[in-house]
Formats: C-alpha cells, structure tokens, sequence
C-alpha cells in the first residue's frame, strides 16, 4: 500500500504543508505511520480523508462542523444539517454582498450627476441613500391611503354624469379636502431637503415647501443655512435636520 509525505498529500490535495499539519493537530487527519525520524506517513484511506476535508472546506464548512462529521459513525443527519446551516449562511451572504453592490452601483451613478465631487457631495448622496427606504415608505403609505379618494372621486364624478347623484360628489369633496391638507402636512412634516451650496439638511416653511417648483427628486427652495436659492435634493427626515 502507498505512502504519502506530509509534503506530497499537500501537493496532491493543493493545499500547503503546514495546512496538512494543522489538520493534524487537530485531530481530522491522523497519520497512519511515523517513521523512524518521526517524518508523517498518510495512507491511500488517510488521502481520501483528506481530499474529504478539502470538499468540505470549500464548501465553507468550518473545522468544528468538519470534525463533527468525521466522528459521526451514521454521519447522514449531521451532514444535511451542517450543509442546511451553511448554505442559509452563504444565502445571507450573497445577500449581504448584492446589499453592497448595489449601493456601488447607486453611488456611482449619483456621482455621475454631481458637477464637482468632493467629500461632503458624497456624504450628501449617503443620507440621501440611508433615507431613501424610508422615503418610499412614506410615498407607499400616501399612495395606498390616497386611492380610495381617488375612487371614490371617479366613481361620483362619473354618477353624476349619467343619473345625476351629485350628493356623492359632496360626500367625496367633504372627504378629499381634509385628506388633502393632512396627507400634505403629514409628507412635509416626514421630509428634508439637501442644500446643494453648503450640504445642510434643512426643512423649509410648509408654505414655500408646498408652493415650490419641483422635480420627482428635488424641490427650488431657500437654504434656511445659507440662503442659497435652488433645486435642494428632497430625502427623508431623520430626527432633527443634519445642520
């Protein structure tokens, strides 16, 4: 029967010398034999362990789980677990990466719009992203809250038209107009804006907040820090304005 160096299961198995020693100190890969000079010597069967470990190690298992298996005289139910728990492991870490991916990707593609990109830019498009969640939460939650009104809205109109019910247009009008101002009041009250010129997160008046000219993403208002006048990028608020 073949014997094999420390040095030639290493080379055989591609990993290093002193992995192949490790696994020896801890207790998965015993040596069959010692020579005289106390050299290890593995057997075909202690190749095909570690070959085994190899696998499994790539797998990410670690040498605890690794051990566990080894010792196992009926290792079926400890290996489907072990492998259950790494792979939920490996999802979140797949997920855990696609995470950060995709912020790269976000960055990138702000910095793309931003004229000159300095440090305090890129801080800018950090709270912008960190609230950006929380903003769609807020949009979600007027736009679900709002379709209802909006049936009803179409609903009266279309009733008063052919049977003449305008009553249902009074009960819509007494319902959407307080909607209206508490939905306005409510998304203003929930939101902030970026100043462009000196990176401030301010909240404007109610009124010049409601009353400005937009885009999906930013509102032209006066910075309440440096009174710069311009399209200020709209985000979530988080507790006090970031001054």
């Amino acid at each position: 029967m073949s014997k094999y160096t420390t040095g030639e299961v290493a080379k055989l198995c591609g990993v290093t010398v002193r992995t192949v020693q490790y696994y020896d100190t801890r207790g998965i890969l015993v040596p069959t034999d010692l020579t005289e000079g106390g050299r290890r010597l593995y057997s075909e069967d202690d190749l095909k362990r570690m070959k085994i470990i190899c696998f499994l190690r790539d797998l990410g298992l670690s040498i605890d789980s690794i051990s566990r298996i080894l010792v196992e005289e009926y290792p079926s139910g400890v290996i489907s677990m072990l492998l259950e728990q790494q792979e939920q492991l490996l999802k979140e870490e797949i997920s855990e990466c696609q995470e950060k991916l995709d912020k790269l990707e976000t960055l990138k593609r702000e910095l793309k719009s931003v004229k000159t990109v300095s440090v305090e830019s890129i801080g800018d498009i950090a709270y912008t992203m960190s609230s950006r969640e929380k903003l769609k939460k807020l949009r979600m939650t007027l736009l679900f809250t709002g379709v209802p009104v909006g049936i009803l809205q179409w609903l009266s109109i279309i009733l008063w038209i052919t049977n003449g019910f305008w009553w249902l247009f009074v009960i819509w009008a007494v319902i959407a107009i307080p909607y209206a101002i508490w939905a306005s009041r409510y998304y203003f009250k929930s939101v902030a804006y970026i100043c462009p010129q000196c990176h401030a997160v301010f909240r404007p008046t109610f009124k010049e907040t409601f009353f400005a000219v937009h885009t999906p993403v930013a509102r032209k208002l006066t910075c309440t820090g440096c009174g710069h006048r311009g399209y200020c990028v709209e985000t979530a608020r988080e507790g006090d304005a970031r001054e």
